[in-house]
């Protein structure tokens, strides 16, 4: 039985995230401007949009809308990533989904710590998507074992970090004092450090194998390199960043504009350049770009059906563009994946008969003020037909490795871009994780079934799948 005095995960998550949103607020204060233009936009949809506005209220997302936000960091080595994942399950975070970043020349592969049940990500829907660089795609040997030994070297969590983190593991949890000093304490991880580890000429060596591993080796620790917040309408805050001094990256990574999104869309602005003193520096000389803002849209979660068909048609499109999507092809890049998303049904209903997204289900005032007889016999799609049930799409919580891929690429410049042999190692991230990731598509499929469970309870349909 838990201790009464324990602060729940779920909560240390969202103080968590709220730290994490104002330290990145005074590093970046850029992020600020985005934030604003994000909310006005989110008002004037809701405001426009009566649908929206009643699925978000009936699913309870209207609730989570201003609290969501992504993070993404970089590690270097499996201990720092064991050490991460041990961090984040305090705060109620497991690891979701694997995504190998390597077929789009960015040598990592990832994960996203995030809470696993609907009720937990009603409370804070904080998620966090966490690479560990892959040191054995960097092709000079002695490249590579200078960056292992000065990974080595750094420690990337405070002492009283990992002090909190064993007496959570220890005790099933952390009081109000403990948690307000781990949130203190986690949150240095996540910080900017001007001051790198290496020298100006190292930090060049480590930049010309790839931009990505000069940010992971070269510095204190795995410093927040984005804080995304959700937009409801991610056009608009695309059009609307250049008045703001913003310039947003070419074109908006995933799927294209729909009457019913699906899955993830996501744009950013470009890395900002920030001065770094090198260790043969006694001020800061160089520059370093990593950190960036980004925007986000969520849509409706896929089921392998979906997934697949969405695959196919993204695969076409850039098959046909016959390159990376850029500022010189963007508009050609919108128009073929227009072109070729027309396949995707494009109504929830279309989607829920064909199989092709997660939904939760409701019971309406008519299901529930309907007779036994009146409902005997009758089926999940029945039901719905018959006004006795309503659905809305499940959320998507998770990533896309194409779209990642994107965002780092359009950040970290074209010259980030390589070409690996190697490509998925699953297996080697987990062992370096401690633990196996969780499916995220089981993770849809259990909400959806509990939704059903919850709704033959309240019919007295106990048969009802």
């Amino acid at each position: 039985m838990s201790n009464p005095n324990f602060v729940s995960p779920d909560l240390i998550r969202q103080r968590f995230s709220r730290a994490m949103s104002d330290m990145y607020r005074e590093e970046v204060p850029l992020y600020g401007a985005l934030m604003e233009l994000v909310a006005r936009t989110n008002a004037q949809v809701l405001e426009s949009d009566p649908a929206i506005a009643r699925q978000l209220r009936a699913t309870g997302e209207i609730e989570r809308l201003d609290l969501e936000r992504h993070g993404a960091i970089r590690v270097g080595t499996g201990e720092e990533l064991a050490t991460l994942c041990r961090l984040f399950a305090v705060m109620g975070m497991q690891p979701v989904g694997y995504y190998d970043l390597t077929p789009a020349g960015v040598p990592v592969h990832s994960t996203a710590f995030r809470a696993v049940h609907e009720d937990a990500l009603q409370v804070s829907p904080f998620r966090v998507f966490t690479s560990l660089l892959r040191l054995e795609l960097i092709e000079s040997p002695e490249l590579r074992a200078f960056a292992e030994s000065t990974l080595a070297k750094r420690s990337i969590f405070t002492p009283k970090a990992l002090e909190l983190i064993a007496q959570a593991e220890q005790h099933g949890g952390l009081d109000e004092s403990q948690t307000q000093q781990f949130v203190e304490h986690a949150l240095e991880t996540f910080r900017w450090h001007r001051s790198a580890t290496v020298t100006a000429a190292q930090y060049q060596q480590l930049s010309a194998q790839h931009r990505l591993i000069a940010d992971v080796v070269a510095f204190k620790g795995p410093h927040i390199n984005h804080l995304t917040p959700r937009t409801l309408d991610i056009d608009i805050v695309q059009a609307q960043m250049p008045v703001h001094g913003i310039t947003p990256k070419a074109v908006i990574e995933g799927p294209p504009r729909r009457q019913c999104p699906i899955l993830l869309r996501q744009t950013s602005f470009k890395a900002l350049d920030e001065p770094i003193a090198f260790t043969d520096q006694q001020q800061a000389h160089g520059s370093h770009s990593a950190r960036f803002g980004e925007i986000e849209q969520r849509g409706a979660a896929l089921t392998p059906a979906g997934r697949a068909l969405y695959d196919r048609l993204l695969n076409a499109a850039r098959d046909e563009l016959k390159d990376f999507p850029n500022e010189g092809n963007a508009a050609r890049y919108n128009q073929l994946m227009s072109e070729h998303f027309r396949a995707f049904p494009d109504t929830y209903a279309a989607m829920r008969e064909q199989g092709l997204a997660y939904f939760r289900y409701f019971t309406t005032e008519q299901g529930r003020a309907a007779g036994r007889d009146e409902l005997a016999g009758l089926s999940l799609d029945r039901l719905v037909e018959a006004g006795f049930l309503k659905v809305e799409p499940l959320v998507y919580e998770d990533f896309l490795p194409v779209s990642a891929a994107g965002i780092f690429q359009s950040n970290l410049g074209d010259g980030a871009q390589a070409h690996y042999a190697q490509h998925a190692n699953q297996h080697a991230f987990e062992q370096a994780l401690g633990r196996s990731t969780i499916d995220e598509l089981a993770l849809y499929a259990q909400t959806q079934q509990r939704s059903i469970v919850e709704c033959g309870k309240a019919l007295d349909m106990p048969g009802l799948a």
